[in-house]
């Protein structure tokens, strides 16, 4: 009779709150839920009214002013507490509960509301689903429902709600959603629906989640497995345009799953299968992996070619996968694009799709390329390229697209075309592979590119644009790389070739720091002149002439700390030509600056960024350690081997001090132009810094040695010897500059004086003029005055 008694009052209840729960009365509800799911271990009679009262939970609930604040946790609570019933073991129960959590998303409110209350929030339960950790319940429950489809369904559908929420996602991660999802993707489901729902779910975690983690949880062989089970199957027997889309998401997920090498794509033999499907169609041959497959030329299909030209690209970057690309002609299949667009290779691709898909597969190119050296070269590949960019400079009519990523710049030319042409040429060259330089030499590559950097300059004098520069960077690039340490390649760039780097020199400097590219385009031109021209005298001879010195002078004068090594650098390996140093001690810059006043000024400049001590008139203010930066003071000693250079040998090869004396050798150090006496002085420590840098490598030895050894007597003499005669040449350069300074200093005494003098001069013959002025003027309007004059003149 108590029984019948309470299923009679749990009736009233549902019916009293049949157009919502009040927020208030959401825990006490709970409470009941609770109790109901303990009486359905004894009786099933009480499944139908817990299934009732779960039903009122996707109603909205009810609430007056600030209830939703006042009672929040409550509520989470309850919410979250729907999660823990899915242990109850009834299927209507379970189902319920998904439904309740469903509608939380589909909200309808009902006909009629209680009297003084109004519905909460549309997204007020999901909030509260969120901070009570209902996603992480639902799917611990997954393991309650593994063998039975319906309720695993439901399941799924709700958790595919819950995870378009970030929150919800990181908690479903927690519960090791990613892996326990794929592991049930290979469910007998005829509907199809198990895997829709459960990729969708994924896709949903690695977008709102931490994708490391997702991918971590899918690493295993296992999941991957499963995964490529799923795939193949939706490959070969789903016809639908569903399954076709639902193929594509899964070719995403396998996609990211690629990037990580510690994921066993290759062990699985998802790697073969994705690599020998994207080579299908350009490869024609059969392959028991990818049988009954057939390539319908749909959007679907299109979109799965390029995701699949994308796999190899991540592919290349795992050296395990290199073999895997090798036998299955991965470098046939995208050469097969290597060519002019006129023909397109699929009739059934539209001439969109055709170049979409070429540009993609010439990018790929460029990342597979330098893994498969051999192939590439066996393929004839150098050739290919070759002559794809001769029908790219050609006049030949052709009208791209540009309508992808890849045609970025590419509508109504072949710029795109040129630009990923140029890529792989770069990747492959950048290896510095003797039988590539040569397969391209012997082919004329230098002349054709020579053309090809002429036809983009004079293209982006017509139109500015980044890809055009992009272009003329990587052919500078590839001909630094041909020419370098090969005097006959120089000879085949010389003249031509120094006549196309000549305009480089002469950008305008305001757009070098635009960020356009332009800056990385003059380190390319700087790079391909010091690797294309110097050590070929015909190139040298002709650079100079073109007045290639006083452009180099130019650009140092900007002071650019990115530009100065490299051109000091280059500077200095010009200054074995004769030439080039008459060139640079004619130079005058603005206000009529000379090359050693401008060296000076950045060796002032460098010794101020490094840190090193000098007084207000720029003198050496330690005689023992002269030259010494501040960032060698506060190294401590540290003993290294031989073979190890210490702080004071790498400064050498970081600052441009070594280079700036280097020239200065060339220059000679007197009989200099345009110097002031500050000028000297600083010159006067230019002129002796290889014997500072002496002294200071000495004085690490000798840091050295007290730390691991007393040396004998004799050897101390000699050290000691050596830091005293360090020390009297850091004495006598500082006589040297007190001496510039004090004959300096007579010397604007000396010009005051004159000064002086000239002033005084000038003052007095003012003077002079000023009172023959007065008598002027007195003789002409006094009669007096001027009879008295007249009288003494006649005297």
């Amino acid at each position: 009779d108590l029984e019948k008694e309470q299923l009679k009052t749990l009736k009233k209840v549902v019916k009293h709150f049949e157009n919502g729960l009040p927020i208030k009365n959401v825990a006490q509800i709970t409470e009941i839920l609770n109790l109901c799911a303990e009486k359905m271990n004894e009786q099933e009679a009480f499944t139908e009214p817990l299934c009732e009262l779960i039903k009122l939970f996707g109603l909205p609930f009810q609430k007056k002013k600030s209830d939703e604040v006042n009672y929040s946790v409550d509520v989470s609570q309850s919410i979250a507490q729907l999660g823990c019933l899915m242990r109850v073991p009834s299927s209507q129960v379970k189902i319920q509960i998904c439904k309740s959590i469903v509608s939380f998303y589909n909200m309808e409110l009902p006909g009629k509301l209680l009297s003084g209350y109004q519905p909460t929030s549309a997204d007020y339960k999901i909030r509260m689903a969120e901070e009570g950790g209902l996603a992480e319940s639902l799917v611990l429950s997954l393991a309650l429902v593994e063998n039975q489809l319906t309720e695993k369904l439901w399941v799924l559908k709700a958790l595919q709600h819950l995870s378009t929420s970030g929150k919800s996602c990181g908690q479903m991660v927690k519960a090791q959603a990613a892996s326990r999802l794929c592991l049930y993707l290979n469910g007998a489901d005829p509907s199809g629906q198990l895997v829709f729902r459960s990729s969708d779910i994924l896709w949903n975690l690695l977008e709102n989640a931490s994708k490391e983690e997702v991918v971590n949880q899918l690493r295993s062989l296992e999941c991957v497995q499963a995964l490529k089970e799923v795939f193949l199957e939706l490959l070969t027997r789903g016809f639908r345009h569903c399954d076709h889309q639902l193929r594509n998401d899964l070719l995403v997920i396998a996609t990211l799953l690629a990037e990580n090498p510690a994921v066993p794509m290759i062990e699985s033999g998802f790697a073969k299968l994705l690599i020998v499907l994207a080579t299908f169609t350009e490869v024609k041959l059969p392959n028991p992996l990818v049988k009954g497959f057939k390539l319908t030329y749909s959007y679907e299909d299109f979109e799965m070619k390029k995701l699949l030209f994308n796999v190899i690209g991540i592919l290349s970057k795992n050296p395990s996968a290199a073999q895997l690309l090798s036998e299955n002609h991965v470098m046939p299949a995208l050469l097969y694009y290597i060519k002019r667009n006129q023909n397109p290779g699929f009739p059934d691709w539209s001439a969109t799709q055709y170049e979409e898909l070429q540009l993609h597969a010439i990018a790929v190119l460029a990342s597979v390329a330098p893994v498969l050296v051999d192939k590439y070269l066996s393929c004839q590949a150098n050739t290919l390229l070759l002559m794809f960019l001769e029908w790219c400079i050609g006049q030949d009519p052709f009208f791209g697209r540009g309508n992808s990523f890849h045609g970025t710049s590419g509508h109504g030319n072949k710029l795109a075309q040129m630009r990923y042409s140029l890529r792989v040429l770069r990747s492959v060259v950048a290896l510095y592979n003797d039988a590539v330089s040569i397969n391209l030499c012997d082919q004329g590559a230098i002349s054709q590119l020579l053309d090809i950097l002429k036809y983009a300059a004079d293209k982006y004098e017509e139109k500015e644009g980044t890809v055009l520069l992009e272009i003329q960077a990587d052919i500078l690039f590839i001909l630094s790389v041909l020419c370098e340490n090969d005097v006959h390649r120089k000879e085949l760039f010389s003249c031509e070739g120094v006549g196309i780097l000549i305009p480089f020199f002469k950008m305008d400097p305001r757009k070098l720091c635009s960020g356009s590219g332009h800056n990385c385009l003059l380190l390319s031109a700087l790079d391909c002149l010091w690797s294309c021209v110097i050590g070929c005298c015909i190139a040298e001879d002709c650079f100079i002439e073109k007045q290639g010195i006083f452009l180099l002078l130019d650009l140092l004068a900007l002071k650019e700390k990115n530009l100065c090594n490299i051109i000091l650098g280059i500077l200095v390996d010009f200054s074995d030509n004769p030439k080039s140093t008459l060139h640079m001690s004619i130079w005058r810059g603005k206000r009529d600056q000379t090359a050693a006043n401008l060296l000076i000024q950045l060796w002032r400049q460098e010794e101020l960024d490094l840190g090193v001590r000098r007084d207000q008139d720029g003198k050496i203010v330690d005689a023992k350690r002269p030259i010494v930066t501040g960032f060698q003071k506060e190294q401590k000693v540290i003993p290294v081997p031989a073979s190890c250079p210490s702080f004071a040998i790498m400064e050498i090869s970081e600052s441009i001090r070594a280079k700036v004396y280097s020239l200065f050798c060339k220059l000679g150090f007197e009989k200099l132009p345009g110097l002031s006496a500050k000028d000297f002085v600083t010159l006067a420590i230019i002129q002796r810094y290889i014997d500072f840098k002496i002294g200071e490598v000495w004085s690490e030895i000798c840091a050295e040695l007290k730390e691991e050894f007393r040396p004998v007597t004799s050897d101390q003499k000699t050290l000691k010897l050596i830091s005293e005669a360090s020390e009297n040449t850091g004495k006598t350069v500082i006589a040297l500059q007190k001496e510039v300074l004090e004959r300096q200093y007579h010397h604007e005494i000396q010009e005051e004086k004159k000064l002086y003098k000239e002033i005084q001069a000038t003052f007095t013959q003012r003077e002079l003029i000023n009172k023959s002025w007065e008598n002027f003027l007195t003789r002409t309007s006094n009669f007096e005055a001027l009879k008295v004059r007249k009288l003494t003149e006649q005297k």
